[in-house]
């Protein structure tokens, strides 16, 4: 696959490289005329310059690697998006669309305006901006970056102090030398850091206290990555293009830094080619325990801003309990780390949180509208999409497959357990237990001591289950089957469909596409048909479920087994479910393609809603049939 992917690259490379490749002001002429590029429109987005082709120059090459737009009639970020080939090669997008792309039939588009902020900060002229003392803090791994961070410290529009944590004694030394020779340079500190920490330990163990004496300070790092056969800097091009690069929006920092002193940390909105699911905890609730208890930091929303990669602008005292400690490498986890879940990848999430616990507030910039803001839903923009929209994403794959509960199916009060709650209240009755809450600790605890038996591998079902509650209470294993059935039923009821993807699956069907059903759940998969039948999917599928292949999701066995069955069918293949880690971050570590939708609870908390505990009956009458109802697409836009 990757190899396919690298042909197609070069082949797009080649015919804009060998073919009739425009000179700059050539292509800028055509298209002002066609009113693709437009001076005023630009500049009133993205700062002024001193002539119209230095606009030009200044979208083509951002545009590489950032979602800005040259006009209202072409939206960069659709055309590469919709021509991946052309992103990966490092293609400018306009001139590619204007001599190539149209005529190949490529998909383009006018603005679309995907998140609009509802605040904006506007910077203005004040005369102390440029007395605030600031520390650019670096971290070297590649010898290229040297040069690539002088020629933006070069354009800084303030003296800066420069610290630099090397991967090498090359580097080292190469850093001191073309930093010192910068005229704007005061001072450069460098020095040789361990292999630990990655960005964030060699500058905390070697600066943190010092950065402390400093009113502002910007920490980046190198980052590149080979894909498709080139090396990728896209990445970090959008964040150093935001963070230090770009004149108009540097200067527009330190000023809004020096006027609103509330403001404590800055950095640019996620990267737009990023998965939608970037803004989210995964799995590393679990290592923010400790900045939980040491900094009073709330963790509980799974969604959350911070600035991915860990490149950010800060005022030291917004990060004061974190710059204040002293610091060794042995604090920091050793080599080699996951992509996702380490100590390190939970503090880059608790930055933001940081800030503003200590009172101050979080600001970012978005550039498809050119517009700082405080407005922190960015998050959620990538959520926004029609059930066109979302079948426009998976109507060419040959196989696709859906998650169950909370994709396809929705239950009708939200919480899970409240079919246990409902058996447990006839238990009570019955006499077997003292309480809901007692029969569905005992339960769950027995489902637990199943899987123990397991050592964790596989699933077990729901009768494997009431089989072990039967010995742990010395009752009759027939009568544990029945409270087994009931628990389905009391679920069976309450399953409801979630309407508009329902029908993208009858319609996907009826286009030809093969339907799966992928689930990691302790129903047996007779169950599972039972409840999609229920739902009304009347199309034929294949059923994979946990429980009766003994495989997971979560654990990774179930893609294991999926990407094989992919593989032999020689198929295109897109999964869509609502987990982040399950369904999208573990499914894409297989190299399988997918789409995250929201579940009906973050649907709700992104959408600014308090989320309710749903701890006690009342509550769940109350709030979880809304949540339900509210969650039925798993998009906004519906």
């Amino acid at each position: 696959m990757r190899n396919k992917l690298r042909k197609i690259v070069r082949r797009a490379q080649q015919s804009f490289e060998m073919t009739t490749r425009p000179k700059v002001a050539k292509a800028f002429k055509r298209a002002v005329a066609e009113g693709l590029f437009d001076v005023e429109w630009y500049q009133e987005h993205y700062g002024t310059f001193p002539h119209p082709l230095a606009a030009f120059n200044d979208y083509n090459e951002k545009s590489k690697s950032s979602n800005i737009n040259p006009s209202a009639h072409f939206d960069t970020e659709f055309y590469l998006r919709s021509n991946v080939d052309i992103y990966l090669g490092g293609v400018e997008p306009l001139t590619h669309y204007m001599y190539h792309g149209r005529y190949e039939h490529r998909a383009s588009s006018g603005v679309i305006n995907r998140w609009l902020p509802s605040t904006q900060l506007l910077a203005k002229e004040t005369g102390s901006w440029k007395q605030q003392k600031i520390a650019i803090v670096l971290h070297i791994f590649y010898p290229d970056f040297v040069e690539k961070f002088a020629a933006s410290l070069k354009r800084f529009p303030t003296e800066v102090d420069v610290f630099v944590t090397a991967a090498t004694e090359s580097i080292k030394t190469s850093s001191l030398k073309t930093f010192n020779e910068l005229q704007n340079v005061k001072k450069v500190k460098a020095v040789l850091c361990e292999n630990r920490g990655r960005n964030f330990g060699p500058f905390l163990v070697n600066f943190s206290n010092e950065l402390l004496d400093y009113d502002l300070m910007c920490h980046l790092h190198s980052k590149k990555s080979l894909y498709s056969g080139r090396e990728q800097t896209q990445w970090f091009d959008y964040q150093n293009n935001y963070l230090l690069n770009d004149k108009h929006v540097v200067k527009s920092v330190l000023r809004l830094f020096d006027e609103q002193k509330e403001l404590g940390i800055y950095y640019p909105t996620s990267f737009w080619m990023m998965p939608a699911w970037v803004n989210h905890w995964t799995c590393n609730k679990g290592y923010a325990e400790g900045f939980v208890n040491k900094w009073g930091i709330d963790i509980s929303d799974n969604f959350l801003n911070y600035p991915v990669g860990g490149m950010f602008w800060a005022r030291p005292q917004a990060l004061a309990p974190l710059l204040n400690e002293n610091y060794t490498y042995s604090d920091f986890p050793e080599e080699p780390l996951p992509n996702d879940g380490s100590w390190l990848h939970a503090l880059e999430r608790t930055l933001g949180l940081l800030a503003e616990k200590q009172g101050y507030q979080q600001f970012f910039y978005y550039p498809p509208q050119g517009k700082f803001t405080t407005d922190k839903s960015y998050i959620s923009s990538s959520y926004y999409k029609s059930p066109e929209g979302l079948q426009s994403d998976i109507q060419n794959f040959e196989i696709v497959s859906f998650d169950i509960f909370d994709t396809v199916l929705r239950r009708e009060f939200s919480e899970p357990d409240y079919a246990k709650f409902k058996l447990g209240k006839e238990l009570v009755v019955a006499g077997y237990f003292v309480s809901e809450l007692d029969f569905i600790t005992q339960r769950n605890n027995a489902e637990l001591a199943c899987r123990k038996q397991r050592n964790f591998e596989g699933d077990v079902n729901i009768y494997e289950a009431y089989e072990k509650l039967s010995e742990i209470l010395d009752l009759d294993k027939t009568l544990t089957e029945d409270w087994a059935n009931r628990e389905f039923h009391f679920d069976l009821s309450m399953a409801l469909p979630k309407e508009e993807m329902v029908k993208i699956v009858q319609e996907l069907y009826a286009m030809g596409r093969e339907i799966w059903f992928v689930t990691d759940i302790y129903y047996t998969k007779e169950q599972i048909a039972t409840m999609l039948r229920k739902i009304g999917i009347a199309v034929p599928y294949k059923l994979f479920v946990s429980s009766d292949l003994r495989k997971r999701k979560d654990a990774g066995t179930m893609w294991t087994f999926i990407k094989g069955l992919v593989d032999e069918s020689k198929k295109s293949y897109i999964h869509v479910g609502d987990n982040v880690r399950s369904d999208a971050q573990i499914c894409g570590d297989f190299g399988l393609q997918n789409v995250h939708i929201l579940n009906p609870m973050d649907k709700w908390a992104i959408a600014g809603f308090e989320t309710p505990l749903l701890n006690n009956e009342k509550s769940i009458l109350k709030w979880g049939k809304q949540i339900s109802n509210f969650g039925r697409y798993p998009f906004f836009g519906e």
